[in-house]
């Protein structure tokens, strides 16, 4: 059988090329395309073509969507491929078929690298954001604040007060900050405000922010906690102090 002799029904197994060149295909499809593979020199160039786009974008290996085999394979239907032009038994120009591959396909086999091509990359970007969800998303990369709430290291620390009120306070060694979070927390009394510390591992209370006058909050602590031995929180004069001038209402020891 030549090249362009094709079996009833060969229009369906040439609209495999591109998921073929993929790797989309299910066992019985790819063993299905390759025996016509073999016997199809149009559809190997093609296939080579589609695999050379897909190296040029190259990514580590992504785990695609469940959903997007279907996808693929439900687009065939409206854009699939038509077969090789035939040629009269002369060798002459092809036949009326080139005519009616223009009218019913829109998207040319020049085109088509063009879309895998297109297809790797939404793959790869996937793919990343998978990996690195902190890298960026449709709201912008993380704040400092998330990425210590985030990150792999994230160690917390909880303390109850006597009114029932909670503060917690989460270090991230590796990213050097640490966080408070505070659930009904009463007001600092009026003129006063509760101040935050860092103490460095030389002993010294080092300042590290004033806490909003809330009873809920998330603040990032000013400083470098990447080797802070406690976090304090004491009641200091508004705008704050230099050094602690009262005794902590709270201090939260810090694994080292």
């Amino acid at each position: 059988m030549s090249d362009h002799q094709q079996p009833q029904g060969w229009d369906d197994v040439h609209a495999l090329v591109g998921a073929y060149a993929v790797d989309a295909l299910d066992d019985g499809e790819r063993e299905r395309f390759e025996a016509h593979l073999r016997q199809c020199a149009d559809c190997r160039d093609e296939v080579a073509s589609l695999q050379e786009a897909a190296a040029l974008l190259g990514t580590d290996d992504v785990a695609p969507p469940t959903e997007l085999r279907d996808q693929v394979l439900a687009g065939i239907t409206t854009i699939r491929p038509l077969p090789p032009l035939s040629h009269d038994a002369s060798g002459g120009a092809p036949v009326e078929l080139a005519a009616r591959r223009r009218r019913l396909r829109p998207f040319s086999s020049s085109r088509l690298p063009l879309l895998v091509a297109a297809s790797v990359v939404l793959l790869a970007a996937v793919g990343g954001l998978l990996l690195r969800p902190w890298a960026g998303t449709d709201e912008g990369p993380l704040t400092a604040t998330e990425q210590v709430l985030a990150a792999a290291d994230a160690t917390r620390y909880e303390q109850e007060f006597p009114d029932g009120s909670r503060a917690t306070v989460v270090v991230s060694r590796s990213e050097g900050r640490a966080v408070i979070l505070t659930e009904d927390m009463a007001l600092a009394p009026e003129g006063k405000v509760y101040e935050l510390w860092l103490q460095s591992p030389e002993g010294t209370m080092v300042p590290a922010g004033l806490m909003p006058d809330e009873p809920d909050t998330e603040l990032l602590l000013e400083g470098d906690a990447s080797e802070a031995k406690a976090v304090g929180i004491t009641v200091e004069p508004d705008g704050g102090s230099a050094i602690p001038t009262t005794t902590p209402i709270a201090v939260f020891t810090l694994d080292t």
